[in-house]
């Protein structure tokens, strides 16, 4: 009895220190192997799943990097672009005032240079561009060409040289006699086309036109010259469209002025059949009849619809502000430096994990 019972403790006592010293040695063998899942010691599929997700997200943080500088590019381009367009608009402002003629110079038309201009108006050649708010109202730009006024041009070839005439340079041929200028650029009638100014838009007509004010036919205008009718943007161009157009011919049949988005110098000067040139008028003052007598207070505004005064010119000008480009460029160039980091950063984690892979291998 006691010798049966001395051998049961005795046994108890050996399992009791075999599952002491067999758990912990397990639990130990887990832990180790926890560990290497841990470190990265996967089986082969996981570990290349994992590497071929880490590469797609760093080639996309390359192509973000990338975008990101060249749009920090861009940015610095179109400062430059503006500074660039600054110091023409200075140019153009410091020339003395230029009085416009059929025998101005090309060289003479710089753009943002003041200007003056005497001649006769052509109201039924009067164009309406639509879609140009002022202080958040839509209106209309209304455009008219002016026919010049003729120069006072030398009889002959001989006086021309005396006077230093810029014509010869531009003459086809010529004879020695007083005729000679009638082949020159001064023979024919030459036109500018002038900006008079912005109309509202009447909410209540149903999209009508506004009735254009009228003038005295001869006037004397003043103000800047600009390259170009500035344009507005139009999505319908992308689609390879036109919003509106001008009529084939001019003046319109039924003698409504055309509206239109956009005025190309050249598709008028088609449509009129009229000899411009190559530079658009901004007027910025109120005409003067050719009479001494302003031309919003002649009797004939009145009478032919409305006062010309109403008439606004308050002509929006290019933006030039440069530093906001900088500061735009300087943002892109913050987020391609982190995309580039981050991608360095996974690069080195993939280096990593493969050394580590390997050195699990080899042991």
């Amino acid at each position: 009895m006691s010798r049966s019972s001395g051998a049961d403790d005795t046994g108890v006592q050996a399992s009791k220190n075999l599952q002491s010293s067999i758990i912990p040695r397990a639990a130990t063998l887990s832990n180790h192997a926890t560990q290497g899942m841990r470190r990265g010691e996967t089986p082969i599929a996981g570990t290349r799943a994992g590497t071929l997700a880490r590469f797609v997200a760093i080639v996309l943080l390359g192509i973000v990097a990338g975008g990101c500088f060249a749009l920090g590019m861009w940015q610095l381009g179109r400062a430059e672009e503006r500074d660039a367009l600054n110091q023409l608009i200075e140019q153009g402002r410091r020339q003395p005032p230029l009085t416009l003629s059929t025998a101005s110079a090309a060289d003479e038309l710089i753009p943002w240079r003041s200007a003056q201009a005497q001649g006769h108006w052509l109201p039924h050649y009067t164009v309406l561009l639509e879609n140009r708010n002022l202080d958040g109202r839509p209106g209309y730009w209304v455009a008219t060409p002016l026919v010049l006024a003729q120069a006072a041009l030398p009889a002959t070839r001989n006086d021309a040289i005396t006077a230093g005439s810029s014509e010869l340079d531009a003459l086809a041929g010529y004879s020695t006699g007083g005729e000679f200028l009638s082949r020159g650029p001064g023979a024919g009638s030459t036109a500018v086309l002038v900006l008079r100014g912005w109309l509202p838009r009447d909410m209540q007509a149903g999209g009508a036109p506004p009735q254009v004010p009228a003038e005295p036919t001869a006037v004397s205008v003043r103000g800047e010259l600009h390259a170009h009718v500035p344009r507005i943007f139009e999505l319908w161009e992308w689609a390879g469209g036109k919003a509106s157009q001008l009529p084939a011919s001019l003046p319109a049949p039924n003698g409504t002025p055309p509206v239109v988005q956009n005025l190309e110098l050249a598709e008028f000067a088609r449509a009129s059949g009229l000899q411009l040139l190559p530079v658009v008028l901004a007027q910025t003052h109120e005409s003067i009849a050719l009479g001494g007598d302003p031309a919003g207070a002649t009797p004939a505004d009145t009478t032919a619809g409305g006062n010309a005064s109403a008439l606004l010119r308050e002509w929006p000008g290019p933006s030039l502000d440069s530093d906001q480009n900088r500061g735009y460029a300087l943002q892109w160039f913050s987020f391609s430096a982190i995309a580039a980091a981050v991608a360095l950063f996974m690069i080195w984690g993939l280096l990593r994990r493969a050394a580590r892979n390997t050195a699990w291998k080899d042991s």
